[in-house]
Formats: structure tokens, sequence, C-alpha cells
């Protein structure tokens, strides 16, 4: 099992600045593609971004030029720096991770548990 832990959300001002993390743990043998999710009340999650294990990435358009995923393979760590925040941002960030076990030609996928991110007019 890995598991997947999330830090930085919180409460900011439009036009602030956020930085989040996520690390993997546990038996992870090759990491792929990691991403960032996120799901506001009553809408469907949503991908933010993401960025595969050859540091291609992709952004949805509602946050391109503003975000930036990266990640360090050392330490099994995805990152999302948010700048330029605005009210709408304002949502439940997960990141997901996907992931291979030794000796085993599938690929897991895990999620975390969802960071909150609360953009203020």
């Amino acid at each position: 099992q890995v598991q997947l832990v999330e830090s930085g959300g919180g409460l900011v001002q439009a036009g602030g600045s956020l930085r989040l993390s996520c690390a993997a743990s546990g038996r992870v043998f090759n990491m792929g593609d990691m991403g960032w999710y996120r799901q506001a009340p009553g809408k469907q999650r949503e991908l933010v971004a993401v960025i595969t294990s050859g540091d291609s990435t992709t952004y949805a358009d509602s946050v391109n030029g503003r975000f930036t995923i990266s990640r360090d393979n050392a330490e099994n760590t995805v990152y999302l720096q948010m700048n330029s925040l605005k009210p709408e941002d304002t949502s439940l960030y997960y990141c997901s991770a996907k992931t291979q076990r030794l000796h085993w030609p599938f690929w897991d996928q895990y999620w975390g548990q969802g960071t909150q991110v609360t953009v203020s007019s």
C-alpha cells in the first residue's frame, strides 16, 4: 500500500500564492504520473495539473499560466505552486499518483485525503 500525505493548504487572499506538497510513501518501486485534482461543493472532480515521470506537464485551461506542477523523484513528492489565486480556485485539492510494485507488471493509483484551499475576495 502507498500513502499520499498532502500539506500546504490554507486560507489566502485573492492574488496571493500557495504551495501544495504531496509525498508518497510505502512500497514504491516505480513512480509514474502524478497529478493534482480539485473538487468544489456540488461540482465534479476536475484535473488541475499532471506531470509524467519524464516531467511532461499538462494544465487545465482555468489554471494555465498561474499554477506550476513539479516533482522531486528522489523524494516521491509532487508540488503545486499556485500564484495569482482567485476565489474560484477555492476547492478541496487532491493529489494522485500512479505507482508500480517490484516484480508486479501493473500500475496502482492512489489518492490523497485532500487539502482545503480557500481564496477570499
